[in-house]
């Protein structure tokens, strides 16, 4: 490991030694640039992941200079990816340098690609705000080249995460929306009724029963076949009890529907959430009485 350390030192001296010097004969910047690339391969290889990502940064410093913005991009993402194993902020905002220039050419794919990794990233950090403001990014990149399918895997995350940080009606919209057109799709119908259980039980949080019970009844407008589901009926009877302000009742219904579908680490926080609001209310009642 050490040897390869050595070798991508010396290489990147060379590069160093290019750049102070005269180039007689084509460009310096295109001999420094090619020296930076194999240094840090060798820095790569030893595992010196901090010196590989600091090299990559010269690396499209070099081609700044030389106006290839494509190749700059291309050695910032490089460089994000080394930092990715020792810093997630110094990988982040290189990534969001190849971002910014994978936009400035029109590369609106590759920027997507980008927005959803700077999200992911900041998903691991559990910094929510940003993740969604990069998962939104990337929705309209995705949209912009009728990649509908990855625009709508990053708009559940936006309302898996809106839900979490109670922006209930950001979270319903979008996934009432992501169902209505899953309707129109052979392929995704299957997914409808996970996509009109998660909006209910946004809408149970919101705690407004009248709404709930609209909501419902628009979901059986919308897929006549979810009226005879299991994620109707646990909706319906969730419903019931958070008119009744029955906890009890409200426990049995999740119990019920967990013994024969697992309900995930999501579902379950957002329906305590509603568990709680309800046994708050039936202390109120017990104190006025």
């Amino acid at each position: 490991m050490s040897d390869q350390i050595a070798k991508g030192e010396d290489l990147e001296k060379q590069a160093e030694k290019k750049l102070k010097g005269w180039a007689f004969f084509g460009s310096k910047h295109e001999d420094a640039a090619d020296l930076y690339e194999k240094a840090a391969n060798f820095y790569k290889i030893g595992k010196s992941w901090d010196q590989a990502g600091a090299v990559y940064v010269k690396l499209a410093e070099c081609f700044l200079k030389l106006d290839s913005k494509h190749e700059a991009a291309s050695a910032y993402a490089d460089a994000g990816h080394c930092y990715k194993k020792t810093s997630s902020t110094e990988c982040i905002s290189h990534l969001e340098k190849a971002l910014d220039l994978f936009m400035e050419i029109g590369r609106l794919g590759m920027s997507a690609r980008y927005c959803k990794e700077i999200a992911e990233l900041y998903e691991q950090e559990q910094n929510l705000e940003k993740a969604m403001v990069y998962y939104d990014k990337a929705v309209d990149l995705y949209q912009g080249e009728e990649v509908n399918s990855s625009a709508n895997q990053c708009r559940l995350k936006i309302a898996q995460y809106a839900a979490e940080l109670e922006q209930y009606q950001k979270a319903i919209e979008i996934y009432e929306d992501i169902a209505r057109q899953a309707l129109n799709n052979n392929l995704l119908k299957y997914g409808v009724r996970g996509h009109l259980l998660n909006a209910g039980i946004c809408q149970l949080c919101k705690g407004d029963v009248v709404a709930i019970t609209n909501a419902l009844d628009n979901y059986q407008d919308l897929d006549p076949t979810f009226a005879g589901s299991r994620e109707y009926k646990l909706l319906s009877a969730l419903a019931a009890s958070v008119d009744e302000e029955d906890v009890e009742k409200f426990t049995d219904a999740i119990k019920e529907f967990d013994s024969i579908t697992k309900l995930d680490a999501w579902k379950t926080t957002l329906l305590f959430r509603v568990k709680e609001m309800l046994k708050a209310k039936e202390m109120e009642d017990d104190d006025l009485t």
